[in-house]
């Protein structure tokens, strides 16, 4: 009986002695789980923080009026403006080398002269009648397209005061502007002078 006793002693400690080791195999993979989330929420190093984009990409992104680019309008009326640039220059070439509606009407007025002309009619009638007044004539159509030239530039160079707020001019409008106004203003000058005979007058016939 003593020895059944201690026999029963023993299995029962034995069977305790499974259990427990039992429950501590059963129970390791939850514990590493365990610890390695305890390591992962102690740890120092975290996700990096989400960084939200400096500017809106897409139809609705706001656009900077500096960096937009130019409407169609606004280019169409900076492509007017250097035509009349180029033009006011062009007609202040045109009156100081002479046009041919000039050539046309000094050639004209010499033939006039020739006609009106008497046979016996003195030098001076002559002179007069035949290179003067086809001077004049060839004098006049230069000043008339030194005046267009002039008008156009001073137009062109003045659009920007009343035109958008803000809106600027290109350099290359605002000399050629420039070029026409300057050109013109040489030609007007030089055909008041030709027309009134203080530069290359008649010659004296008597």
């Amino acid at each position: 009986m003593g020895t059944q006793t201690e026999n029963e002693t023993e299995t029962g400690k034995a069977a305790e002695a499974g259990s427990d080791s039992g429950d501590r195999r059963g129970a390791g993979p939850e514990a590493g789980a365990a610890v390695g989330a305890g390591a992962a929420g102690s740890g120092t190093t975290e996700p990096d923080a989400e960084v939200e984009p400096d500017a809106e990409v897409g139809p609705d992104a706001e656009v900077d009026p500096a960096t937009a680019p130019e409407p169609e309008a606004r280019v169409a009326h900076g492509v007017g403006q250097g035509a009349a640039a180029i033009v006011s220059a062009a007609l202040g070439v045109v009156s100081l080398t002479g046009s041919w509606l000039g050539t046309v009407a000094a050639a004209s007025e010499t033939l006039v002269g020739q006609l009106e002309t008497a046979a016996g009619s003195s030098v001076a009638i002559q002179v007069e009648e035949i290179y003067g007044d086809a001077w004049r004539t060839s004098a006049l159509w230069g000043g008339l397209f030194a005046l267009t030239a002039l008008l156009i530039g001073v137009v062109v160079l003045a659009r920007p005061a009343f035109g958008t707020p803000g809106a600027g001019q290109a350099p290359w409008i605002r000399s050629v502007a420039w070029a026409g106004v300057a050109l013109g203003a040489v030609g007007l000058l030089l055909a008041v002078l030709k027309y009134t005979d203080v530069l290359l007058g008649l010659p004296a016939t008597g």
